[in-house]
């Protein structure tokens, strides 16, 4: 049988933060393709194999890559950035690989939007508050579906973890407003998430935009809303270890 090409996660940034079958995929490879513009040249250090950065190619250069090298018996790795299940481009490309039987894997990693939740010491979901995260991003030069739009999400009131939108700050804050987001409400913008030179912009609807601005931030950042982001003790606990609450493994006391 033979071996099937690995498209594997990376991770936000920090050559640490691959898994570890990710890893040993990577030190096995005899071919890797990779997204040079945000995967960490640490990360392939001390890789013996091939490595080809896919930052200028287009995709049917991508894919001569991998077909040709597959054809050949190597043990070949596309390696993405974050988690390729977000904004990975990755079915694309595993579509044109099945036309021609060439079976694939798919190695998840850290997605940048839960490293940015680790960064901020925080947790997306809390009780009462919200239980639901939106990951999303604005429409730019590249579209959004129309039911998608970031007004129509942002009326859920949900965590939202808004991607590939900071250079657009203004136009996300108008959005956001619009969906129906209060001023006060927290924002936290993070720049290089998991990266040495990581940034956190700290503020709220009404004066993050001004705040983005005034620090240069206009790439590779996430733009992160909603009460979750609040400082201070949350005003409701979980349920998992309230001592008045029975679940299967524990049963509760009457105060």
């Amino acid at each position: 049988m033979s071996l099937p090409i690995h498209f594997v996660g990376a991770g936000p940034g920090d050559p640490e933060l691959i898994t570890v079958k990710g890893k040993r995929l990577l030190e096995e490879a005899d071919v890797v393709v990779y997204t040079g513009s945000l995967v960490p040249q640490a990360l392939l250090e001390g890789v013996s194999a091939e490595i080809h950065n896919s930052a200028g190619l287009n995709l049917d250069e991508v894919l001569d890559i991998l077909m040709r090298s597959w054809r050949k018996g190597l043990k070949v790795v596309r390696l993405h950035t974050g988690d390729p299940a977000i904004y990975g481009a990755i079915n694309e490309q595993i579509a044109a690989l099945d036309k021609q039987k060439i079976p694939c894997r798919v190695i998840p990693g850290v997605s940048s939007a839960t490293a940015t939740a680790a960064a901020l010491s925080t947790e997306l979901t809390l009780p009462d508050i919200s239980q639901t995260v939106i990951i999303t991003r604005r429409a730019g030069r590249t579209p959004v579906p129309k039911n998608e739009a970031l007004p129509l999400l942002a009326a859920h009131q949900a965590t939202m973890l808004i991607l590939l939108s900071i250079s657009m700050i203004e136009e996300v804050v108008e959005d956001l407003y619009e969906g129906g987001y209060p001023a006060d409400t927290p924002v936290v913008v993070v720049e290089k998430v998991s990266w040495p030179e990581e940034r956190h912009i700290r503020g709220t609807l009404a004066d993050i935009g001004e705040k983005v601005k005034e620090a240069g931030i206009r790439k590779t950042a996430i733009i992160a809303v909603g009460e979750v982001l609040a400082k201070g003790e949350p005003p409701s606990l979980s349920k998992l270890y309230d001592k008045t609450f029975s679940h299967e493994y524990r049963r509760g006391s009457d105060s």
